[in-house]
């Protein structure tokens, strides 16, 4: 497996951002980490070595990109104004710079993925962005920004909280289409530390559905946990899915 290791200097967020890439071949997978993770806990979590058949195989390659939560979504004595500007230069880092960076060709599309805070992270930028993935694999995310930013709301927080754009978005928006078009998997168990994350996705499940848009919204049972032990299982599980188009099933 190719491993390569990229610290670069932002200039949307005016400091240094590092990633981490396994294979060079396949369709590119843009991994966000769990909450204040860092880049390289997809490997340290083995999520990495649960994937390498998929990536050996060329069939996928893997961008771990790093994560400024600790300054943002975790500050929750922080600025609240600051904190979400602060989000939404990583945000425009993420977009701007990195992806035109790790793109094999002007047009390719991702999979967004991660686990907890990072599959909000994925869910946030697909639904933002989906000319720019073609595919969400969300597990344990939770999909509301107001859970960290209570009593507050203003432009950006709306902007960065799934739940409330795509709720008002309206149904002309071309938008609507292009999720149609994509593949959508939300994933959640209903074991311990799942309860947040449980409802959120139960929330996002129905408002798919309201708004006519295929999604695969899969509940785990309830000795599912919200734990790395857990989503090394469901990442084979669902990209296995994936990479065999034909066992997919889409639902509204």
């Amino acid at each position: 497996m190719n491993i390569n290791y990229v610290k670069k200097y932002s200039n949307a967020l005016g400091r240094d951002m590092e990633y981490k890439t396994y294979g060079d071949k396949g369709h590119p997978v843009l991994v966000f980490p769990s909450q204040d993770g860092r880049f390289y806990d997809y490997q340290d979590f083995d999520m990495v070595g649960v994937l390498s058949n998929f990536i050996d195989q060329g069939k996928i390659r893997l961008i771990c990109v790093d994560s400024i939560d600790r300054e943002t979504w975790s500050d929750t004595y922080g600025d609240h104004h600051r904190r979400i500007e602060l989000h939404e230069r990583w945000y425009h880092y993420i977009v701007d710079e990195l992806i035109p960076e790790v793109r094999h060709f002007s047009n390719e599309t991702f999979i967004a993925t991660g686990c907890s805070m990072g599959g909000y992270h994925a869910g946030n930028f697909f639904f933002r962005r989906p000319d720019l993935f073609d595919t969400l694999l969300a597990l344990s995310g939770l999909y509301y920004a107001g859970y960290f930013f209570p009593n507050y709301q203003d432009p950006l927080v709306y902007d960065n909280s799934p739940q409330d754009f795509l709720r008002q978005m309206p149904a002309d928006h071309p938008y609507w289409e292009v999720y149609r078009q994509r593949r959508i998997i939300m994933c959640v168990g209903q074991g311990a530390w799942e309860d947040e994350l449980l409802d959120s996705t139960r929330q996002m499940d129905a408002l798919l559905k309201e708004k006519n848009v295929p999604a695969w919204i899969d509940y785990w049972g309830h000795d599912s946990a919200h734990d790395w032990a857990w989503w090394r299982k469901q990442i084979v599980y669902f990209m296995d899915h994936l990479l065999n188009e034909d066992t997919v099933e889409y639902i509204i």
